[in-house]
């Protein structure tokens, strides 16, 4: 088999490995419904490209009618390179806006240094994204969050926060004006950057905060691939548990209501123990 031909089999298994599981994330959580407008966030990153392309193949072949509309947010950082996004986005055919707000200089401004800028920048960019949104009457805000950053998120939060929570596959923001979906919720970050990779998507890296050492979350990604390496698949079971939940085995007042726990009844109806050589006779 030839390089390229070796390629292209990558590719359309990459593809379909991706489409397979955006399509069964959209249907398990009713991501997207008919006539629905989805704002598509975009961020020059592996994962935002890669998601709107597979929806835009699934736009072709969905048995619904949805709108497609890209948007990503000039930040105004140091030589970003302002014409990548839109020759892209002219060249695939979807319809884009650039907004254009000067974030970067807030957030320089009020984090201190050696501070991580993330929490304040992605406050910012996601008021102005929500804005936007509702401006333009969109149902649905697709951000590009993958498997491996809601299981990061659920330790980044245990670790730091004292919270068992990361990132729902689909979420009412606090203000009900919007609701935002995760579409590559499946999604490996590794089959992320190998489709990435094959597509030459014109990646734009985030000056901001990737030139910061030592952040919370890079540590805890490294965790992760440490222990995935020494026994693959776990990323995958903790991502499994998160749509597993079982209340009453935690420890919530909230969630569970453990002061209602009593004693079953002396009255009440306790069936049989099962007789094990009876079911298996």
């Amino acid at each position: 088999m030839s390089r390229a031909s070796k390629e292209d089999f990558q590719l359309n298994r990459s593809r379909k490995n991706l489409r397979r599981d955006v399509g069964q994330a959209i249907a398990d959580y009713s991501m997207i419904e008919d006539g629905d407008l989805v704002m598509v966030c975009l961020s020059g990153g592996k994962d935002s490209y890669a998601m709107l392309d597979i929806l835009q193949r699934l736009q072709k072949s969905a048995p619904i009618s949805f709108t497609l509309h890209a948007v990503n947010l000039d930040q105004k950082q140091p030589d970003f390179p302002e014409q990548v996004l839109p020759n892209y986005l002219e060249q695939v055919g979807v319809d884009y806006k650039i907004l254009e707000q000067d974030t970067y200089s807030i957030v320089t401004d009020k984090i201190a240094e050696g501070k991580t800028y993330c929490g304040l920048c992605s406050r910012l960019r996601r008021g102005i994204l929500y804005n936007y949104a509702d401006k333009i009457g969109a149902n649905k805000i697709a951000l590009g969050h993958h498997r491996d950053d809601i299981v990061e998120t659920l330790f980044l939060n245990m670790f730091y926060g004292g919270k068992l929570k990361a990132m729902p596959p689909k979420l009412l923001s606090d203000d009900k004006r919007n609701v935002v979906i995760r579409p590559l919720a499946y999604c490996k970050e590794t089959e992320i950057e190998l489709y990435a990779k094959l597509m030459d998507f014109p990646i734009i890296p985030c000056n901001l905060c990737g030139s910061q050492d030592n952040m919370q979350r890079q540590n805890i990604k490294a965790m992760l691939q440490g222990w995935n390496k020494q026994h693959p698949g776990r990323i995958e079971t903790i991502f499994r548990s998160i749509a597993n939940v079982s209340p009453s085995q935690l420890a919530d007042l909230n969630l569970f209501s453990f002061k209602e726990l009593t004693k079953q009844s002396e009255t009440s109806e306790v069936s049989e123990p099962l007789n094990v050589v009876e079911v298996f006779r």
